[in-house]
C-alpha cells in the first residue's frame, strides 16, 4: 500500500507524529545516557529546521511529538534527521545493527479546533500511564516534556559530534567521549489554541491536565485491581525484548473534534490531491514548469525555483 501524500494546509499546521521500533522492541528503553542523547538529537533537529515543538515523549518502543510546521518539506526533513540519528546513535549503544524502526513515521494533522488540540496534548501527556507503566506523567523515567511544560524550562541534552570523534580516533589520539559532546536543548512552544495565554496560565492548564490523568489512572487501577509496572521494572527491561502483543489500530487521517471540521479537512485534502496529481501528470509528460500545490513535498526532479514561470 502506498504512503498517503503529506498534506500541510496553507500557512502551516499542527501534527501529531508517531514512530515505533521494529516489532515493538524496547530499544528506546530509558537510561540517563539514552535520555541525554535523544534530547540532543531532537534539539539539534529543532534548531536546524526551526520546528515548533509543543509536547513529546520517548517510551521504550515508540515516541510521540506534537509539532507545528510551515510545509511538508520542513516536517519531512525534521523527522528524517530525528529518526535517522536516533536509529544510528541509540542502535550503536544498544548493540543493534539491524533495522531500527518498524516503518516510517506517521504524521496526523490536528485541526485548528481547541478541543482537538487539547485532546492531543492530553493523549501525549498520558503516555506511560494509559499503558499501566507509571501512575503519573511526571513519573516516566525517560525523555518527557511534562516537567518542562510545568516549569517553562527547556529539556537539556547533548549532541555527539561523531565526525570529530572519528577524526580524533584516526589520529590515534586518546579519545575522551565528553570532548565531542555539544549542548543542545528542546524548547517547547504553547499549543496554538493556548498561544495567547501568559506563561503561568499555560502552566496551570498543563497542571490541570496532569492532575486529570493522575486521577483517571488511579481510578482505572482501582477498578481493575492492578497497579503500575513501576520505574524499577521499566529500567530492568531488556532493550532487545519485544512485547507479547502490540496494539494495532487504524490511524485516522486527521484528529478533529467535530464532523464538520473533519469534512473541511477531507475536502481540502481531496482538492490538494487532485492538484498534485495533475501537476505530476504534466511533469511526467515533460512539462518541467508544472505548478504543484503550495506547501507540498516537491518531486526530486523539481526544486522551488524551477516552478517559476520561464522567461
Amino acid at each position: 500500500m502506498s504512503r498517503p501524500l503529506l498534506y500541510v494546509p496553507p500557512g502551516g499546521g499542527l501534527f501529531h507524529l508517531t514512530t515505533r521500533t521494529l516489532q515493538g522492541r524496547f530499544l528506546l528503553k530509558p537510561d540517563p545516557k539514552i535520555n541525554d542523547l535523544a534530547i540532543g538529537v531532537i534539539g539539534r533537529a529543532q534548531r536546524r529546521y526551526d520546528v515548533q515543538i509543543h509536547a513529546g515523549i520517548l517510551l521504550s518502543n515508540h515516541h510521540h511529538w506534537l509539532v507545528s510546521v510551515n510545509d511538508a518539506k520542513q516536517l519531512a526533513s525534521f523527522m528524517n534527521f530525528v529518526n535517522g540519528n536516533l536509529a544510528r546513535k541509540i542502535g550503536r549503544r544498544r548493540n543493534w545493527p539491524e533495522k531500527f524502526w518498524g516503518r516510517r513515521y506517521r504524521p496526523i494533522l490536528v485541526s485548528e479546533e481547541p478541543e482537538a488540540q487539547i485532546e492531543r496534548m492530553h493523549y501525549v501527556l498520558e503516555q506511560g500511564c494509559k499503558e499501566g507503566l507509571v501512575n503519573s506523567p511526571k513519573s516516566w523515567p525517560g525523555v518527557t516534556c511534562v516537567h518542562a511544560l510545568l516549569t517553562g524550562d527547556p529539556l537539556q541534552g547533548h549532541w555527539i559530534n561523531e565526525t570529530k570523534a572519528l577524526y580524533a580516533r584516526r589520529g590515534k589520539k586518546k579519545v575522551d567521549p565528553t570532548d565531542f559532546e555539544e549542548p543542545e536543548k528542546i524548547v517547547l512552544s504553547p499549543l496554538p489554541c493556548w498561544a495567547h495565554l501568559e506563561a503561568q496560565d499555560y502552566q496551570l492548564r498543563i497542571q490541570e491536565l496532569v492532575e486529570q490523568i493522575e486521577t483517571e489512572t488511579a481510578q482505572r487501577h482501582r477498578a481493575d485491581g492492578t497497579r503500575p509496572l513501576g520505574r524499577a521494572s521499566i529500567l530492568r527491561q531488556d532493550p532487545h525484548r519485544k512485547p507479547a502483543t502490540t496494539a494495532k489500530t487504524p490511524a485516522p487521517r486527521f484528529h478533529c473534534a467535530t464532523k464538520e471540521a473533519r469534512n473541511r479537512l477531507t475536502d481540502a485534502y481531496r482538492i490538494f490531491l487532485a492538484a498534485y496529481r495533475r501537476a505530476a501528470k504534466r511533469l511526467r509528460e515533460g512539462d518541467r514548469w508544472a505548478e504543484f500545490p503550495a506547501g507540498c513535498f516537491l518531486p526530486r526532479l523539481l526544486t522551488p525555483h524551477q516552478q517559476l514561470a520561464p522567461d
